[in-house]
C-alpha cells in the first residue's frame, strides 16, 4: 500500500526501488564544496574562477568569453543538418515562447472616481543561462533557457557552457548563438554559476539563473537563491507514466528507459491497471538494457529506482501519479486526454502514443526545464513568465476620492497603531478634502 497525499491506494508493486532517498538530495560535502568556491568567488573574482576551471576542467584561458570570431569558427565546423535541426527545435520553442507571452496582458482599471490601478509585466534586465555538459550534451537546454529569456524581453542573456573531455561543445555553442545569447562563455560549474550571479571583474552580473546542472550546479543556484532568483530548484530527471491494458508494453519499456539514460539516480516509474502489461515491460527493459549505449546510467537507474505498480482503477492510478508529483507524466491509455481533468501535480503531461518525453525535451517546443522532487505540487516549470515581473502602479487623481481614501487610511493605520501611515493619509483628507490636523498647526490653503 502506498499512501497518496488525498487518500491510501492499494498497489500490487512489481518492482520497487532499492535505493536510498536520501542519496538523491544534495549531500553535505556537496553543499560545503558548492559554499566554498562561492565565496572563494566573491573574494577573488576571475582569479578565483580560472583557478576553478583549471582544477575541475583543466580549462584556464585569458577569458572564457568567446569573440564574435571565435563563434563564427565554431558554428562553421557544425553540419549543415545538425544546424537545420536545431533552428527547426528553436523555432518551436519560440512559437510556445510567444504565445506564452500574448496570453500575458498588462491592464489599467479605474476602481473610483479618478484612482487607477494597473499591472505591468517588466523583463528582468539580464539573465544567466547555464546549458550543461557532461557526459551527456544538453544543447537543447540552450532553447529553453536562452530563447525564453530573449522572447520575454531579457535585455542581456549571458549563457556559460562547459567544455567536454576538453573539446569546445561546437553544437552546443552553435544552438547557444543561434538562440540570442549576447555573450556565450566557455566555462562550467559552480565557478560558472557564481561569476554570473555575483559577478566577476569581466563578467558581469545576472538578475537571474537558469538551466539544469548536475549536483554542484542545483547546489549553487540553491545557495545563491536570493541574491538572485532562479528557474526552480533542480534535480534528477524523472518520468512516469500511466498506462492501461490498450497499451504497447514494448513502448512503455523503451519510454522508461529513454529518461533512465539521464542519470543513475534518475526514477523511472510505471502505474497501470494491468499486471500482465506491467509484467511485459519488466521483461522488455531486460531485454533492452545489455544492448543500450547510455547502459550504465539507464541500468543503475532503473535497478535503484526503478517502480512498477499495478492499480484497481485509472482513478486509483491518476491519484497515485499525483502523489509522486513527477515533472515527466505519460499518459498510454485508450483515453489520454482524460488525464488534463483528473491529474494536478505534474510539471508536464504528454498525452497518447503519438507523443513522448523525448519530444518535450529535445524538439516538440514546450519548456523542458521542469520542477523535480515533487515541486510540481507548487510550481511550474520554465516559461516566459519566469522572466518577467509583475509589478502594479497606482495613481489618484481625483481629489474627493485621494480625501476619502486619506480618512480611511488614517483609521485602518492608528488600528494597527502606525501613526506614520496614519498622517500620510491625514494630511491628504486635510488638504483635498478640508479635514483637520489634530497633530499639527500647519493648514492647506483651498
Amino acid at each position: 500500500m502506498m499512501t497518496a497525499r488525498t487518500r491510501a491506494i492499494e498497489t500490487i508493486d512489481l518492482k520497487s526501488p532499492s535505493g536510498d532517498a536520501r542519496e538523491r538530495g544534495s549531500t553535505a560535502d556537496v553543499r560545503q564544496v558548492v559554499e566554498s568556491v562561492i565565496a572563494d568567488v566573491r573574494e577573488r573574482g576571475d582569479e578565483a574562477v580560472r583557478e576553478y576551471s583549471k582544477k575541475f576542467d583543466d580549462h584556464a584561458p585569458e577569458t572564457f568569453l568567446l569573440s564574435e570570431r571565435e563563434l563564427d569558427e565554431i558554428v562553421g565546423r557544425v553540419p549543415r543538418q545538425v544546424l537545420d535541426d536545431i533552428r527547426f527545435a528553436q523555432e518551436q520553442v519560440r512559437r510556445m515562447a510567444q504565445r506564452q507571452l500574448d496570453s500575458l496582458a498588462d491592464f489599467e482599471m479605474e476602481t473610483l472616481a479618478g484612482v487607477l490601478l494597473g499591472q505591468k509585466h517588466v523583463p528582468v534586465q539580464a539573465a544567466g543561462a547555464y546549458v550543461p555538459g557532461g557526459k551527456y550534451p544538453l544543447l537543447a537546454s540552450a532553447h529553453m533557457t536562452i530563447i525564453t529569456a530573449k522572447v520575454a524581453g531579457v535585455e542581456r542573456v549571458a549563457a556559460c557552457t562547459p567544455l567536454i573531455q576538453g573539446e569546445v561543445p561546437d553544437a552546443t555553442v552553435a544552438a547557444m548563438r543561434l538562440a540570442g545569447a549576447d555573450e556565450i562563455y566557455l566555462l562550467g560549474g559552480i565557478q560558472a554559476v557564481a561569476a554570473m550571479a555575483i559577478g566577476t571583474e569581466t563578467i558581469a552580473p545576472v538578475n537571474m539563473l537558469a538551466g539544469p546542472g548536475n549536483a554542484f550546479v542545483a547546489e549553487a543556484k540553491r545557495q545563491l537563491f536570493g541574491e538572485v532568483g532562479i528557474d526552480l530548484f533542480a534535480g534528477p530527471t524523472e518520468v512516469l507514466i500511466v498506462a492501461d491494458e490498450h497499451a504497447d508494453p514494448f513502448v512503455v519499456a523503451v519510454d522508461l528507459l529513454s529518461q533512465a539514460e539521464h542519470g543513475p539516480d534518475s526514477p523511472a516509474v510505471l502505474i497501470t491497471t494491468s499486471e500482465q502489461l506491467g509484467r511485459r515491460t519488466i521483461e522488455y527493459i531486460d531485454e533492452l538494457l545489455p544492448g543500450m549505449s547510455t547502459r550504465d546510467y539507464a541500468e543503475a537507474a532503473w535497478r535503484d529506482w526503478g517502480t512498477v505498480h499495478v492499480v484497481a482503477t485509472l482513478d486509483d492510478a491518476y491519484a497515485l501519479a499525483d502523489a509522486y508529483a513527477f515533472e515527466h507524466v505519460q499518459i498510454l491509455t485508450a483515453r489520454p486526454r482524460e488525464a488534463l481533468e483528473k491529474m494536478h501535480d505534474y510539471g508536464a503531461l504528454f498525452l497518447g502514443e503519438g507523443t513522448c518525453v523525448s519530444y518535450g525535451d529535445k524538439v516538440i517546443g514546450t519548456n523542458h526545464v521542469l520542477p523535480t522532487r515533487g515541486a510540481a505540487r507548487y510550481t511550474g516549470g520554465l516559461w516566459v513568465g519566469k522572466y518577467l515581473r509583475t509589478v502594479t502602479y497606482q495613481e489618484v487623481v481625483d481629489e474627493r476620492s485621494s480625501a476619502m481614501l486619506g480618512e480611511l487610511c488614517g483609521r485602518a493605520s492608528r488600528v494597527e497603531r502606525f501613526e506614520g501611515h496614519a498622517r500620510s493619509g491625514d494630511i491628504r483628507a486635510a488638504k483635498y478634502g478640508g479635514a483637520e490636523l489634530p497633530w499639527t498647526r500647519h493648514t492647506f490653503e483651498r
